[in-house]
């Protein structure tokens, strides 16, 4: 399991949210350009990047983010307002290593089938497409977690990788940002129900006991942001824990 660390973006600032919630914002001293710098000099590959301000349809971030992305030869796991075919394309040409797809999936029933014929003909879909999965109480939230679907949870996931996506990224709203473990319960009844998908997990990681966790389950990868801004867990260690586990593969 590979460690990625997450930058959340609002208002061109590095922040974290609490549960999702826009009001419950603590804001970091640094930037996203010092972020980036400081995981690459510890030879981080991969980093998370989230537009807070793109999941509530304000693009006002998006030329920045850009700029910053073409700059660095890190890959960038890249979501938050993306509402198009050509969007994807964009970001995929523009050298986004992996797009995350959330809202635009859910409330259009032809997203997903457009973008498995368009982009994933190419047998690359697994690899640039991440489906994003934000859960509450197993209830499927979107827009920047202020609304609910109708959809179940498990027959979204079926609809999925029958278009042939099978890496997703899934949030347990209940835990994000609270620093109190993460959504063990919820990863497990995902790769129970479907044992060969991509699972990156996402929320309340708080120490390293927690990323041990996740690896007993085998999910893919995991997310970490405010655990390492509030130094519950260290750049250095997760340096150490990704050459671990790439040794291991």
């Amino acid at each position: 399991m590979y460690i990625i660390p997450a930058i959340d973006i609002l208002n061109k600032k590095v922040v974290r949210l609490r549960e999702g919630d826009y009001e419950q914002v603590t804001e970091y001293d640094v930037t996203l350009e010092e972020m980036i710098e400081q995981y690459q000099s510890y030879g981080t590959d991969m980093i998370h990047i989230i537009d807070l301000n793109g999941a509530r349809n304000d693009f006002s971030n998006q030329q920045y983010l850009f700029d910053v992305i073409r700059k660095t030869d890190m890959k960038v796991q890249y979501g938050g307002g993306i509402r198009s075919i050509d969007k994807v394309k964009e970001l995929i040409d523009a050298g986004v290593f992996r797009v995350i797809v959330g809202t635009q999936a859910i409330t259009n029933p032809n997203f997903l089938t457009s973008l498995a014929q368009e982009i994933c003909g190419k047998d690359k879909c697994s690899d640039q497409v991440i489906v994003a999965i934000d859960v509450l109480d197993e209830v499927i939230k979107y827009s920047g977690w202020m609304e609910s679907s109708p959809i179940k949870l498990m027959d979204y996931v079926d609809k999925c990788l029958q278009l042939g996506f099978f890496r997703f990224l899934c949030t347990d709203i209940n835990k994000d940002g609270k620093l109190g473990g993460a959504g063990v319960d919820l990863y497990q009844k995902l790769l129970d129900h479907s044992p060969f998908i991509k699972l990156i997990a996402s929320g309340g990681v708080s120490s390293m006991k927690d990323i041990i966790q996740l690896s007993k389950i085998k999910v893919e990868s995991c997310v970490v942001g405010k655990a390492i801004y509030e130094g519950k867990i260290s750049i250095e260690e997760i340096k150490n824990w990704n050459l671990k586990s790439l040794i291991s593969i």
